[in-house]
């Protein structure tokens, strides 16, 4: 299988029209980070923070995970950002399943170019769709899978615990965990 580069993926999102939100967008919210990161985030979709500057996770609840980034000491710079949507939905509702059908070879390309060792999904709905259908968050945060080669887990998205502090404890012990798999992995 053909391996994309970022930006050859990049150019394709950018000229992609082959669903109703590209004709809403200001900006493809494409990715951002370290290209050959060991660490890889995914979220839902971009929100109106994201879709004003096409840089995933720059808004509220970027700011609250760019803490917890920093509070394990994990620099921003040496992971890879991405969501499963390059585009905002209206009103930063939920991904429509088909529009998550639409996108996710976009994902999928990035992830095989970034080849990261370990993939955290920032929230259920990523969950659902990159770890099961039927993922519950509240019982299966932090939690690791195998999915082909990649060790995967999920963490509460930073938006949920802006409505939710109680569960920003939860979110701490994760990120540690997710800080000590990583290390690990990395020692082999």
């Amino acid at each position: 299988m053909e391996v994309k580069t970022l930006e050859e993926i990049r150019g394709e999102c950018e000229s992609c029209r082959r669903c109703p939100l590209s004709e809403t967008r200001t900006n493809v919210v494409f990715g951002t980070g370290n290209p050959r990161a060991d660490l890889m985030f995914v979220g839902e979709a971009p929100g109106e923070s994201e879709d004003l500057s096409g840089v995933p996770f720059v808004g509220r609840a970027g700011k609250l995970f760019d803490q917890y980034l920093e509070a394990v000491g994990i620099e921003r710079n040496d992971v890879y950002i991405a969501n499963i949507l390059k585009c905002r939905p209206p009103k930063n509702r939920d991904p429509l399943p088909d529009e998550e059908d639409l996108c996710i070879g976009y994902l999928r390309d990035q992830v095989r170019a970034v080849s990261p060792k370990l993939i955290v999904c920032l929230g259920r709905i990523a969950a659902m769709r990159l770890i099961k259908p039927d993922f519950k968050i509240t019982a299966e945060h932090g939690v690791f899978a195998e999915r082909g080669p990649f060790r995967i887990a999920a963490v509460y998205h930073p938006s949920a615990l802006l409505r939710d502090p109680s569960k920003r404890g939860a979110m701490l012990a994760d990120m540690l965990m997710i800080r000590d798999e990583l290390e690990r992995i990395r020692k082999g």
